[in-house]
């Protein structure tokens, strides 16, 4: 809404404003009591925190503001980089005080997605083991797909399926393609194996999947030790290699301690990603780590299937640039919905 937008211009002025020097400043023509209860809403979805009691009430942009405030992303990425204002360097604060003190989904998407997983626990309560096996061999097929595609593959579906079940690469496409899905499979299949083999998650562990996820593609192993670049934005990943390691740990000590699973999946998918910790593969290992997550719990892995590669990656530098989740949190809810609609 037009008055929640002013009062937040506002608020990152002149933080620890009253109601009423809100409504003379922003210059409403509306009733205290309807600048209130704006002020509810924005508190409501952790924009805006209020401090002190009855007139003594003063409001300020919460810290957790960056993450959940709304961005027109037509608007922001029409600019081109070199014109966009963003965080260009990694922010450690993050880590440290803001996501282990803020639950990262609504009440109400909290309940949507709770809803969802029931519906998955009672849909494969209704399944054979072998319907069961067939629908995550059909699922694993897509996510092989469509993470491949997001990072440039140029396989289409069918031929993917084509050479995951019967090893029969497509004409016209480089040996490298067909090794990177090949190796989303192993990846998948480990991680439905042994479900629970990266847990408690740990540095080492991702290692491990980034391993599967790289062999024999001409890419570093482990932890890198030199500076990288990320083609579209200018932010710029962490280069020392200690520092690398120091982020990815808190990064798992914060998702093995958060109780919600989906949360747990969600900062996967974003923290492997904006830390970069290896020279290449960096998001694909961080879907199959989330996915990683959802099946030790019991929960929905999710594919990706139907995500626009291009919406992917803006979400994914909109978090990079601006530390914002919204535009990624919409995807991942999006897709997770998505799979318990097609698969078992």
């Amino acid at each position: 809404m037009e008055i929640e937008k002013n009062i937040v211009q506002f608020l990152s002025i002149h933080p620890e404003s009253s109601s009423e020097a809100i409504r003379q400043g922003i210059r409403e023509t509306k009733s205290l009591a309807t600048i209130k209860r704006a002020l509810s809403k924005l508190t409501a979805k952790k924009l805006v925190i209020s401090t002190g009691k009855g007139r003594a009430t003063r409001y300020k942009l919460s810290p957790f503001y960056s993450l959940f405030c709304d961005f027109n992303i037509q608007n922001y990425y029409e600019k081109e980089i070199d014109d966009r204002k963003i965080i260009e360097r990694f922010n450690f604060t993050l880590l440290t005080d803001v996501l282990p003190n803020i639950s990262l989904f609504s009440e109400e998407e909290t309940t949507h997605l709770n809803d969802l997983q029931k519906k998955f626990k009672q849909n494969i309560s209704e399944l054979s083991e072998f319907e069961i096996k067939k629908e995550f061999e059909r699922l694993a097929i897509d996510l092989s797909w469509k993470s491949s595609q997001i990072e440039g593959n140029t396989y289409s579906l069918l031929e993917t399926e084509r050479l995951l079940k019967e090893k029969e690469t497509a004409s016209g496409k480089t040996k490298e393609e067909a090794v990177m899905l090949l190796n989303h499979k192993e990846a998948i299949d480990f991680i439905i194996e042994n479900p629970d083999y990266l847990f408690p998650l740990s540095v080492s562990k991702i290692e491990d999947i980034h391993s599967i996820l790289t062999k024999e593609l001409n890419v570093d192993r482990n932890i890198r030790r030199r500076r990288v670049g990320i083609s579209g934005t200018n932010y710029r990943p962490i280069d020392n290699e200690f520092q690398i390691k120091e982020a990815l740990k808190i990064s798992c000590d914060l998702i093995n301690d958060k109780k919600n699973v989906f949360e747990q999946a969600l900062l996967a998918l974003l923290l492997i990603s904006y830390i970069q910790p290896f020279v290449d593969g960096n998001k694909r290992t961080a879907r199959i780590v989330s996915n990683a997550i959802l099946i030790n719990h019991n929960y929905c892995p999710i594919s990706f299937r139907t995500v626009d590669s291009i919406d992917y990656k803006k979400a994914m530098l909109l978090f990079y640039e601006q530390n914002n989740i919204t535009m990624f949190k919409n995807i991942f809810i999006e897709q997770y919905e998505f799979a318990i609609n097609t698969y078992f």
